[in-house]
Order: C-alpha cells, then sequence, then structure tokens
C-alpha cells in the first residue's frame, strides 16, 4: 500500500529484524510506552519478532516515509468456534510517528488492516485501546470501531 501523505509517499510493508529499533522507539513514544518499553535489552524483543515473523497468523508492519520507518502495527489472525466458527483479526500495537500524526496515515493503515482481514474472510475486526487514550478512542470511532465489549487485563 503506498499514499500520498503531503510530506512524500507513505508505503507500507512487512518489517524486517533491522526494523526493530525504530520500532521500539515508536513503541516508547508515548506515556503508556515510555513506561513499558526498554530497548536497552534487545534480546526479549528479537525473541518475539522471530516467534512473529515465522507464524503466518502474524503480520508486523511498518510504515516509511522517505526511507525512514514512521508507523507500525501488528495484525493477527485468529480462529475462534463462536459465530459460526469465524475467524477475526486482531489489530495491536499501531504507532505513528508525531511527525505525521493528523496527515491520515493512521486511518491509511487500519484500512489496509481492515481489507487484509476481509481477504483472509474474517468476520470480525478487534483491537483495544487504553482506557486513557480518549483520542484514540475517536479515532478509531470515526473509523466505524464500536466500544461494544469491556476488556480486562490479567499482567502476569
Amino acid at each position: 500500500m503506498t499514499a500520498d501523505v503531503g510530506p512524500g509517499t507513505f508505503s507500507l510493508r512487512r518489517a524486517t529484524k533491522a526494523d526493530l529499533p525504530r520500532i521500539l522507539a515508536l513503541l516508547a513514544d508515548d506515556q503508556l510506552g515510555a513506561t513499558r518499553e526498554n530497548a536497552d535489552d534487545l534480546v526479549p524483543y528479537q525473541q518475539a519478532f522471530d516467534a512473529i515473523d515465522a507464524d503466518p497468523a502474524h503480520l508486523l508492519v511498518v510504515g516509511e516515509l522517505a526511507g525512514d520507518v514512521v508507523a507500525t502495527f501488528q495484525l493477527s489472525y485468529l480462529p475462534g468456534l463462536s459465530r459460526k466458527g469465524s475467524w477475526r483479526a486482531q489489530i495491536e500495537a499501531v504507532r505513528v510517528s508525531d511527525v505525521l500524526r493528523g496527515r491520515g496515515v493512521g486511518a491509511l493503515m487500519i484500512e489496509w488492516a481492515v481489507e487484509q482481514a476481509r481477504e483472509r474472510g474474517c468476520s470480525l475486526v478487534q483491537l483495544t485501546t487504553d482506557k486513557s487514550r480518549t483520542a484514540a478512542h475517536r479515532f478509531y470511532e470515526r473509523l466505524g470501531f464500536v466500544a461494544s465489549h469491556e476488556g480486562m487485563k490479567l499482567t502476569l
């Protein structure tokens, strides 16, 4: 997927291991991520990357502008018995560089992910976003997502 976003052409591609430092910088570039991420120890991130990259049910994506990684997200496909045994797509870890926020890059990424889910035969696309990210809630609602469930997590 490529699109003109003002300062140049934005494109999506499968992430490579060489992208990890920039992906980690994007993940850490907000108030929540700053407390969760630690790029000083790349080993767990490299192991996670290898697992994601080896599994055809998962896709780690980066967005590039002028050769720089400026966005990322993960798209996972989950089988399920509910909804007549349908598949669902899970979108995770959506990040866009602050330089490009407000230029439609996030919407392009989500629309591309939704189309990939359709092509894969999914009946549902789901995502979670922290309750404190009210701007993200408005963003996803504009794209047609509905806050239909209350998500719960247990940190281990």
